[in-house]
């Protein structure tokens, strides 16, 4: 079977910093497979201020702009890596993640890493369900 690679990109979401999409659809298997995002706000392109609770809250924001698009949403992700630049805030990301992301609960791993793009304190991706019918 080919799979038809459609290629996701939503004004919800900030636009690409290099060559990538913001998702990708493969419809044939009902997956969305989305880009790490970064807590950009789209309408500025700018890291919004607040610390790691608020970065959080735009970064899901992001993902449910791309999700929606795809005919997806937060409650079919089955995958998503958290990257964190610092593990002390892994319990505040927690706390964000949770109150967004509900049962069942996606298959996760969270990585600290040295550095995220813009000075961004996290970063995520995900893999998500496509609504059936799509």
């Amino acid at each position: 079977m080919e799979l038809n690679h459609v290629i996701i990109k939503t004004p919800g979401a900030p636009a690409a910093l290099g060559p990538y999409s913001q998702g990708i659809l493969l419809a044939e298997i009902g997956l969305v497979f989305s880009s790490g995002q970064i807590a950009l706000d789209p309408s500025t392109g700018q890291l919004v201020p607040g610390g790691i609770e608020a970065e959080m809250a735009r970064v899901l924001d992001n993902l449910e702009a791309i999700l929606a698009t795809a005919g997806s949403g937060l409650d079919r992700i089955v995958r998503t890596t958290l990257f964190l630049i610092d593990m002390t805030d892994f319990d505040a990301a927690n706390r964000v993640y949770a109150s967004r992301v509900g049962a069942p609960l996606p298959a996760r791993s969270t990585v600290e890493v040295r550095k995220l793009p813009k000075g961004a304190r996290v970063e995520m991706d995900v893999i998500a369900s496509v609504r059936p019918g799509l």
